[in-house]
């Protein structure tokens, strides 16, 4: 007779084997490859990426940190002169200095009838600290954008507190090590014949700025306003719908217990009264 198997012995010729030293060592070593492919494609880019041409937008820059040992303590970002952008004005970091360059322009920028001859070249946000593993935003509302290109590409320069320099300037391809940051520009959006594309609704505001100054710098409202008449006008509507909900089920509740109410008042009474 042949001897008879019990269920615990099944269950124990079924366990996978403990993994060896050398097969821990190939998943750990793995797992590292992969963590070095996903720190790899970090890059720093503009979101939104793509935006319509010839109005003002708002843009974050973002950076992150690539190093496991240092911290990111400078950002430089080159705006493309060969398709100059009058205005930009960033938004405030918390912990970061800001500094914009300007430029001359060989050809002046014709706004409103006035020729502006200095535009924003550089950006520079210093003093701050990005930790590793961590990322920075830096908003900048720019305008007004071009509407003659379908991109910009927008240099960028990182610099660690290890003195470690890393120049995002490569050619933007799928391959690139260091590829700099681009803002792809669609058509212009026809905003009641002005073709400008506003975004905010400030974009008359911003030019009158630029044209009584003659060079546009620094002229456009700040970011913070963006969208937000949209935004309060849903949001208003969105709490009126809810207030009116939450008082119908109120007195749906408030019916139903005095229902409960006079049942149990009515069970209660005396017989005969």
């Amino acid at each position: 007779m042949s001897p008879v198997t019990s269920p615990v012995s099944r269950r124990s010729a079924r366990r996978p084997l403990p993994l060896r030293g050398a097969a821990v060592g190939t998943l750990l070593a793995a797992g590292l490859v992969l963590t070095g492919a996903g720190t790899a494609v970090a890059h720093v880019t503009v979101d939104p990426s793509e935006v319509p041409g010839g109005g003002y937008r708002t843009v974050n820059i973002k950076v992150p940190n690539e190093r496991d040992d240092a911290s990111t303590v400078e950002v430089e970002l080159y705006l493309d002169t060969d398709h100059p952008i009058a205005s930009v004005m960033p938004q405030p970091v918390p912990g970061w200095d800001i500094e914009i360059e300007t430029t001359e322009l060989d050809e002046p920028l014709e706004m409103h009838g006035r020729q502006i001859t200095e535009v924003p070249s550089r950006i520079v946000w210093s003093g701050g600290e990005i930790n590793p593993g961590m990322f920075q935003q830096f908003p900048v509302s720019m305008g007004r954008l071009p509407s003659d290109v379908d991109r910009l590409v927008l240099n960028a320069i990182q610099t660690y507190d290890s003195g470690e320099v890393v120049r995002w300037i490569d050619e933007p391809t799928d391959d690139a090590e260091h590829p700099a940051a681009t803002l792809t520009l669609t058509a212009a959006a026809d905003d009641h014949g002005h073709g400008h594309g506003h975004d905010d609704g400030t974009d008359a505001d911003a030019d009158s700025a630029a044209s009584d100054d003659g060079e546009g710098t620094d002229t456009e409202p700040a970011a913070a306003g963006d969208d937000h008449g949209d935004e309060h006008a849903s949001a208003a509507e969105s709490a009126s719908d809810t207030t009116a909900r939450v008082l119908g089920v109120m007195g749906i509740l408030v019916g139903a217990a005095g229902v409960v109410f006079g049942v149990l008042a009515g069970r209660r009474r005396p017989a005969g009264s």
